[in-house]
């Protein structure tokens, strides 16, 4: 977390314990007691003979339980490590004091995550200024450079290390750089032709007239075609010029809470690796083709970006049983969206549109189709290596943001949240003051369409 959230920190609950530390990169956020908690964090010790059993002999007199402790090499310090803890959260003065003794004796210190029980006391963290996204963007669940035993690409040592390297480039990115490019082999440029070549015979027919409308623009402008793997810079750029939107690399997949976090602030986190060549036509996780064929198209409209930043912004300070259901409403419109338009259905959804067998099955008789409700679809089970036996059908993204904007609001959560694009910030609101700061802006906003108006 950063120092900036802190000095805030009474904007999002008053009863919530805050511990400012006056070196830089070291601050924390220390939510109220719960017997139930734990605190994680990671350090990198200074370098000292037996420094480590000093450290742990401080959690031991201040009867602090630690629950586990890892090491890696450290990728802050050349030729050293850092360590990471999880600790019970029994005690909060206790562990205050526990951390105050490790300060002291770390070169870095960070709280990286805090698990507790839902209570109406307790809220999780989560960025307020875009540059936050750095502090969670490499805590991946799954692939990045290693795979499963039952992944296409698991038994080929030349394209696990080809992974190694897009992993390597997005663990190295920070917010504000440009993204590197990529120089992609023969081999990833034929197997981004093959799924290229299905599915755009299948786009005019079975595709919203938003995707059909941009694609053609990625095409002029992002370098889309055949023979060409687009880079993830050109294309964030291009989105950036149409909805704000933009795209930050990532090594595999993120945490629902931590990928939702993003679209708040209007940032995809894309994979840049592709699928294995062996099955052009399946992947077990998110590729480039995926991304940019499926995903990045649509972000580039200003209905469907608004709607994608809704459920970010609803899923910000919610608990985790919220984030669940928001998670399953974007599975079931982000990635499995289907609309209606002039009495068809047509698909959205990335998972569909980037799927050429999916995008013939989808639009067919087989799967049920039901109408799009946040309070119904954010309930609803559905599987992950097979065909969905079940969409949901929007009749427009506006319609569909404005559903997910009466959900968000019945989300418990002390205070609203408001996107400040200027700033790129999160701003509480939850005092009159700020409401009314908010008023005058959008009064001024509408003074300028009114006069618009009256000339047009």
């Amino acid at each position: 977390m950063s120092f900036d959230n802190v000095k805030d920190a009474d904007l999002i609950n008053q009863n919530v314990s805050y511990f400012d530390f006056k070196r830089k990169n070291s601050s924390y956020i220390m939510e109220n007691q719960d017997k139930n908690s734990t605190v994680s964090v990671i350090f990198s010790p200074k370098e000292k003979c037996g420094v480590l059993a000093d450290i742990l002999s401080i959690f031991k007199a201040n009867s602090v339980n630690l629950l586990k402790i890892e090491s890696r090499t450290s990728t802050r310090f050349e030729n050293q490590y850092e360590f990471f803890i999880e600790m019970e959260n029994k005690c909060e003065e206790m562990v205050k004091k526990s951390l105050d003794e490790l300060l002291a004796m770390t070169q870095h210190m960070e709280i990286i995550s805090r698990h507790h029980t839902r209570s109406a006391e307790t809220i999780p963290w989560f960025p307020r200024h875009i540059k936050e996204i750095d502090e969670f963007a490499n805590h991946i669940l799954s692939y990045g450079a290693e795979l499963d035993s039952d992944h296409p690409g698991f038994t080929d040592p030349v394209y696990r290390a080809r992974r190694k390297e897009f992993a390597d480039i997005a663990f190295n990115y920070k917010y504000g750089t440009p993204i590197p490019r990529v120089e992609y082999t023969e081999e990833e440029i034929g197997t981004w032709r093959t799924i290229f070549k299905n599915l755009t015979t299948l786009y005019p027919t079975h595709a919203c007239k938003q995707y059909n409308h941009i694609f053609p623009l990625m095409v002029e402008h992002c370098g889309f075609r055949e023979d060409n793997i687009p880079q993830l810079q050109d294309v964030s750029d291009f989105l950036k010029s149409c909805t704000g939107f933009t795209l930050r690399p990532v090594a595999g997949l993120l945490s629902s809470r931590d990928f939702l976090a993003g679209l708040a602030f209007r940032v995809f986190h894309s994979t840049q690796y592709i699928r294995h060549p062996s099955k052009p036509l399946y992947t077990p996780e998110p590729d480039i083709c995926h991304e940019l064929l499926g995903h990045a198209p649509l972000l580039a409209d200003k209905s469907f970006a608004r709607f994608s930043q809704e459920i970010g912004l609803a899923s910000l300070g919610a608990h985790d049983d919220e984030i669940q259901r928001l998670a399953t409403c974007y599975w079931f419109t982000v990635e499995y969206g289907i609309c209606k338009e002039n009495g068809e259905h047509k698909a959205y959804g990335a998972g569909i549109l980037s799927s050429f067998g999916e995008l013939e099955y989808a639009l067919g008789d087989k799967p049920e189709l039901r109408e799009f409700d946040p309070f119904v679809t954010g309930l609803q089970k559905y599987p992950i290596t097979e065909y969905q036996p079940l969409y949901f059908v929007t009749e427009s993204f506006e319609q569909a943001q404005q559903k997910m904007k009466e959900y968000a609001a019945q989300i418990k959560r002390p205070f609203s949240v408001h996107y400040n694009p200027y700033t790129q910030t999160v701003e509480f609101l939850k005092y009159k003051e700020q409401v009314i700061s908010l008023f005058e802006e959008l009064s001024s906003d509408m003074k300028s369409i009114t006069d618009a108006l009256r000339k047009i």
